[in-house]
């Protein structure tokens, strides 16, 4: 990765994911979710740092695709989070705006790294 932009944004992310999970855990009682949401969310940044460490290209761009998947899959518990009352507009609406600009930066990786594996 010639940019570590990702890596360090994936890493704030997680951060927002943790503090938002104690908050849920702690405010809202919500346990099952919450849950979910930590798993999926704090698994971006560690499946972009194993990329970093790819042994190959195609290694990489797994590891890069499995980061999408989990950002996805992590906008999903958040939508279903913001849909239920646990968390407010303003609170999805500021956390979701990270999510959709993670889910952009590593689909771009993927997107220019497969273009240059085919060259």
């Amino acid at each position: 990765m010639k940019d570590n932009i990702v890596k360090s944004k994936s890493f704030a992310f997680a951060i927002r994911i943790v503090r938002l999970y104690q908050f849920l855990v702690d405010t809202k009682k919500e346990f099952v979710l919450s849950k979910q949401l930590l798993r999926s969310g704090t698994s971006v940044g560690a499946m972009v740092r194993e990329a970093e460490h790819a042994e190959t290209k195609p290694d990489f761009i797994h590891k890069m695709a499995i980061a999408q998947k989990e950002i996805n899959e992590t906008i999903y518990w958040l939508e279903l989070l913001a849909e239920t009352n646990f968390l407010t507009k303003e609170q999805f609406e500021s956390i979701n705006a990270d999510a959709e600009e993670l889910i952009k930066l590593v689909t771009a990786i993927l997107k220019s790294t497969k273009a240059n594996l085919k060259n």
